[in-house]
């Protein structure tokens, strides 16, 4: 009898994280739903958009992994955006913005996907959090907040899911070499009144024991592990990979 494929969601594709995830799970044998809210012109482009901010969008991203595979079996909550700002000038509609994708939509896509999930019997839902659902920084009163909060999200998903097969986990990255990364470097400058070539090593990089950016790729290989058979160990826990940031 032919193997199945193993079938997969993952949010924020377009570039960055995602886009290294999808390229993982594909190699790893899965068939992949990629999903963001519009293609990247300098990136791979994605075959779904959505608007993950809304629960149609959501709704929509699972309905269309189920009619085209039929199935689901993983679920990778990616999807991220970032505002840096002191707090009594942080905008409230910023705030909204950043809740309703980092910590709402993983809620979101768990919810609608759970009976899915309950049928595949070893199921995974990953969360790609960050050192900032274990640590704070300040200027970044949502970032953390809705890291924070998806933490607790999938501890209370793997305590539901531990009967049924589905493991849920969040990967907690320090800073990874990506636009999101790159894009904070002028409102760091800003915020910390420095200039923006002090940036990298004076802020972004001053948490971390070892001084480098992580890859992409690497945060996909273990997002990849979980996935996989190896992750079948794993539920309710962050897996931090966090160049020993939170080690401090």
């Amino acid at each position: 009898m032919a193997r199945v494929s193993r079938a997969a969601l993952v949010t924020g594709a377009a570039g960055g994280i995602g886009a290294a995830v999808v390229a993982q799970l594909v190699a790893d044998g899965h068939d992949v739903l990629a999903v963001d809210l519009r293609p990247d012109p300098d990136g791979p482009g994605v075959p779904f958009a959505a608007d993950l901010a809304t629960r149609e969008g959501n709704r929509a991203a699972v309905g269309a992994a189920l009619e085209r595979f039929g199935r689901l079996d993983v679920v990778v909550a990616n999807a991220g955006l970032q505002h840096v700002s002191p707090v009594e000038s942080f905008p409230e509609d910023r705030w909204d913005a950043l809740l309703a994708l980092m910590l709402t939509s993983p809620f979101l896509l768990a919810r609608y996907a759970w009976p899915a999930l309950r049928v595949s019997g070893d199921a995974r839902v990953i969360a790609v959090a960050s050192a900032h659902a274990l640590a704070a920084s300040p200027y970044k009163s949502a970032y953390v907040a809705a890291k924070h909060g998806v933490l607790g999200l999938v501890k209370t998903l793997a305590l539901e899911g531990a009967d049924h097969g589905i493991l849920t986990t969040a990967v907690c990255p320090g800073f990874v070499r990506t636009p999101l990364v790159e894009r904070q470097i002028a409102d760091q400058a800003e915020a910390h009144g420095i200039p923006e070539d002090e940036v990298l090593e004076g802020v972004i990089l001053a948490p971390h024991a070892v001084k480098r950016l992580l890859e992409p790729e690497e945060v996909a290989g273990v997002v990849g592990m979980l996935a996989g058979p190896l992750g079948r160990g794993f539920t309710g826990v962050p897996v931090t990979m966090d160049l020993g940031w939170t080690a401090r």
